[in-house]
């Protein structure tokens, strides 16, 4: 009985020391705690102000190259925008310049194949008209080798008027000949009394003529002839020389 009084009496001191101790680590702990709290506050404070102050200047300063980076990346990507637009503009220009060289080649083509087939066209009789010529000139002949003055005879026997009939039908053979290789372009031409034109005459003589002006035709040899307006024939003629 007595070893339990002291071991529950012991166990009382025990525990009300223990309370005690309790109450005082209770009241002593706000303290303790807002110590701790300044003591943090000291020493972390300077290190958060310190951080933060690098950290301000590193985001100004990578702020400030950002803001250097991009308007260098804004002028290098608008560089290369106008050298591109540049190009495709130099492109264009070589292509139009191309295209309107094309057009222009292909226009003169057009033009000169016209002049070919024309010219083709319009001379291509040239070497019949050469052989009808001759048969021309063949009627004229036939026609002068008539006298004027048995055609004129008031009295003509039945000779002279078959002869007649036989002139009136060549001269108007003649004349439905020449006006059908006019209407295909040959034309006759005769140049009595013009002046000497060496594109258009062949001089088969000259010889003065004190009544008649210098260097003009008085005899006309041979009618000349023109296809389409060109010399197929040029006309034999005298001329004029009193120089």
């Amino acid at each position: 009985m007595l070893r339990q009084t002291i071991s529950t009496a012991s166990k009382v001191v025990r525990s009300s020391a223990g309370l005690n101790i309790q109450r005082r680590a209770l009241h002593a702990r706000p303290s303790l705690i807002q110590a701790t709290a300044l003591n943090a506050a000291r020493t972390v404070a300077p290190r958060a102000r310190w951080y933060s102050a690098e950290a301000e200047k590193k985001e100004g300063e990578q702020s400030k190259n950002g803001e250097e980076a991009k308007p260098a990346e804004t002028d290098s990507v608008e560089a290369q925008l106008r050298k591109q637009l540049e190009a495709k503009e130099a492109e264009v220009r070589d292509w139009k310049d191309k295209c309107l060289r094309s057009i222009a080649d292909f226009r003169n083509l057009q033009d000169s194949s016209a002049r070919e087939m024309k010219a083709a066209r319009d001379f291509a009789i040239q070497k019949f008209a050469k052989d009808l010529v001759d048969s021309v000139d063949n009627f004229e002949r036939a026609l002068t080798m008539v006298p004027e003055d048995k055609l004129k005879t008031e009295e003509k026997s039945e000779h002279l008027k078959d002869l007649v009939n036989l002139y009136e039908g060549l001269q108007m053979t003649e004349k439905i000949l020449v006006d059908t290789l006019k209407k295909h372009g040959l034309e006759r031409f005769d140049p009595q009394g013009l002046v000497f034109n060496p594109n258009e005459h062949e001089a088969a003589f000259v010889t003065p003529q004190p009544d008649k002006e210098h260097n003009t035709v008085f005899h006309v040899q041979q009618k000349g002839f023109k296809l389409n307006g060109r010399i197929l024939r040029p006309a034999k003629v005298g001329v004029v020389k009193n120089k």
